[in-house]
């Protein structure tokens, strides 16, 4: 008959099994949560990239250490798309790490990397990369334009060469992943190895230095606070509906925005004849701006082109509009910053004056 020891063993027994087949799959259950939450919009539900650079290749994996990945979800990329993660726990990083590094190749693990510098001459290096790296990287390694993504690409590409110079690449790559880089290439990038292009060891430990020497930009302050910048611009309108409509209409005009269309907000589930006339909305755009915009960051496709709404309530009509300022606080995008600035401005001055 089985006694309390045997029962404690098969108890302990039991409990280990658990353990170890259930407590990897809940951490992997969290890890595609965290994933499918903050990074597979951009970079794939499978890591093969999209607006950002793609995840799974293996020789990415294999050339960056986990201290890579932490700096980089933590830091982002600053004027970039990629943003910094600054809200999630330590636990939620290294859980996001775990999950991405499923991609390895089988029985990879997480490279040991050392993090002291490579010697070389940076003059040198300076007269190599403007040979080798310059005509994709740029010439004082800005990589391509504002996302480091355009929407002309070739397909065949999975991504445009990524700025070196970025303040968060630079803090988050060691100079011997940078070198792994330049040695092996990436396999399913525009990028080969420099050692089948002729180049030396010495040669590469020079491109490195040179890299480090592009502007050490200190990492921007943390872009202000959602909550502080409301949702929507919002004024009251002296005149009644038809009015304020003519008067919006000639303020979108004299802001050199093109007009599209002005119809009621349920204009395309009502009857016709039965709309709601005490509800409108008014589509326009400025589209220099907004290509400029798109060219930097996709992502003001959440915002543009401009939509102004009016409400007529108990005789009062009021108009609003998204607040720029408010989406740019997410974006971690100093260069987007600065045009969703602008376009708070020109909001701003259409709404003062449609409703002077």
């Amino acid at each position: 008959m089985p006694t309390l020891y045997h029962h404690s063993l098969f108890g302990a027994a039991l409990l280990l099994t658990l353990t170890f087949f259930v407590a990897p799959t809940m951490a992997s259950q969290d890890g595609a949560r965290l994933y499918n939450r903050h990074c597979a919009a951009c970079h794939g539900s499978e890591g093969t990239g999209g607006v950002g650079v793609p995840l799974a290749l293996p020789d990415f994996l294999d050339a960056v250490d986990d201290d890579f990945l932490r700096k980089t979800i933590r830091l982002g990329r600053p004027g970039r798309v990629m943003p910094a993660f600054r809200l999630l726990n330590d636990a939620e990083v290294d859980t996001l790490i775990k999950y991405i590094r499923r991609w390895a190749q089988a029985g990879a693990s997480a490279p040991t990397i050392e993090r002291s510098a490579v010697k070389g001459d940076t003059e040198h290096g300076a007269k190599l990369y403007a040979q080798y790296c310059a005509s994709c990287h740029g010439l004082h390694g800005e990589g391509g334009h504002g996302t480091g993504v355009t929407f002309s690409r070739p397909r065949d590409l999975p991504v445009l060469a990524p700025a070196l110079n970025n303040p968060g690449f630079l803090a988050a790559a060691s100079d011997a992943m940078i070198k792994t880089t330049l040695m092996r290439g990436r396999q399913g990038t525009p990028m080969q190895s420099f050692l089948k292009q002729g180049l030396k060891e010495q040669d590469i430990d020079d491109l490195v230095a040179y890299v480090r020497t592009f502007k050490h930009e200190s990492l921007p302050d943390p872009v202000q606070s959602v909550a502080d910048e409301p949702a929507v611009i919002v004024r009251t309108s002296p005149y009644d509906m038809d009015r304020t409509v003519e008067r919006l209409k000639e303020a979108i005009g004299g802001a050199n925005m093109r007009l599209i269309r002005t119809e009621s907000f349920d204009q395309t589930f009502s009857e016709e004849g039965k709309e709601n006339k005490h509800h409108i909305v008014i589509d326009s755009c400025d589209f220099n701006f907004l290509n400029q915009a798109l060219k930097i960051d996709p992502r003001v496709g959440l915002f543009l082109p401009c939509r102004f709404t009016l409400d007529e309530r108990d005789g009062k009509v009021s108009v609003s509009t998204i607040n720029p300022k408010r989406l740019s606080a997410i974006f971690n995008n100093t260069e987007l910053n600065r045009l969703c600035d602008k376009m708070y401005h020109v909001y701003e001055g259409i709404l003062e004056e449609a409703t002077f």
